[in-house]
């Protein structure tokens, strides 16, 4: 189970239309909706991932604390959610270098691992691999094998497998092969989009009938319906980001009580896995 730790104001739909620099700007929910996420897994027994923002964590630390205290891993979501694809191996290195130490810092714990923004490392950048695994990172998450207008990297491998080069080993999102295609069932707004139950029929067969354990994602504004309307934004990206909001609670909470979920460090660290790559 994974959390992504960014607010609605940062997600990548939106930044034509608001910039970095203007951050600052806007209301923050990120506490509330990280608490009701926590509350979530104690009530379910749920230990989890939380790839986290730099920017949220220097300025909401006890963001951070509160994870820690709960019993999850921190891992690295980036500092300001720029996409991989938008990044010179510079800017990338010193972007996931500085992460990496504002969590360690605050978290008193190893970052392990590292989420890129909007899933955006693919076969055009596989340098970033390399500089993961330089700046001391000991897994990735963020390919998804899956075909989007947005990220997508369908020829890699649908399970955890090891980049040769490094070691490093890669932890894609779940999907599922439905008519010669792999069909996105680990989370974020296809959870939202799709009928529940076709997501737990999904990730049930995942685990029973291909023996593997199933890579969750969401975001804490997943769970806000307060979070201001943003308005000059198209109606794609207003469709992907506020379908089915309302319903994501209680839809999370089913996903808990169906399934057992844990940290991906207790999961896929220390375990054989093939080497693909």
């Amino acid at each position: 189970m994974t959390v992504d730790v960014e607010d609605y104001f940062q997600v990548s739909a939106f930044e034509s239309v608001i910039k970095f620099e203007d951050w600052d700007q806007y209301p923050c929910h990120i506490q509330r909706n990280v608490d009701r996420i926590l509350e979530l897994f104690s009530l379910s027994g749920t230990r989890g991932t939380f790839f986290i923002l730099g920017w949220i964590a220097k300025r909401y630390p006890d963001v951070v604390r509160a994870v820690v205290a709960g019993g999850h891993e921190v891992a690295s979501h980036g500092y300001a959610h720029v996409r991989v694809t938008m990044q010179s191996p510079s800017e990338f290195k010193r972007d996931v270098d500085y992460s990496k130490g504002i969590l360690e810092d605050l978290s008193g714990q190893e970052v392990k691992g590292f989420r890129a923004p909007t899933f955006s490392i693919n076969s055009e950048n596989v340098w970033a691999v390399d500089i993961l695994a330089e700046c001391g990172y000991r897994y990735s998450s963020s390919i998804y094998p899956i075909r989007s207008d947005l990220y997508g990297m369908p020829e890699a491998p649908r399970f955890a497998f090891q980049h040769w080069d490094t070691g490093l080993l890669e932890i894609p999102i779940t999907t599922l092969p439905l008519f010669h295609k792999n069909c996105p069932c680990g989370g974020g707004g296809y959870f939202r989009l799709f009928p529940y139950l076709f997501s737990r029929w999904a990730l049930r067969r995942v685990n029973q009938r291909e023996q593997q354990p199933a890579v969750f994602y969401f975001h804490p504004w997943e769970l806000d319906c307060d979070q201001p309307r943003q308005r000059g934004i198209g109606a794609r990206a207003r469709f992907r980001h506020y379908t089915n909001i309302g319903r994501m609670d209680a839809r999370l909470t089913r996903l808990l009580r169906d399934f057992h979920w844990s940290r991906i460090d207790d999961v896929f660290l220390g375990t054989g896995v093939r080497r693909d790559q």
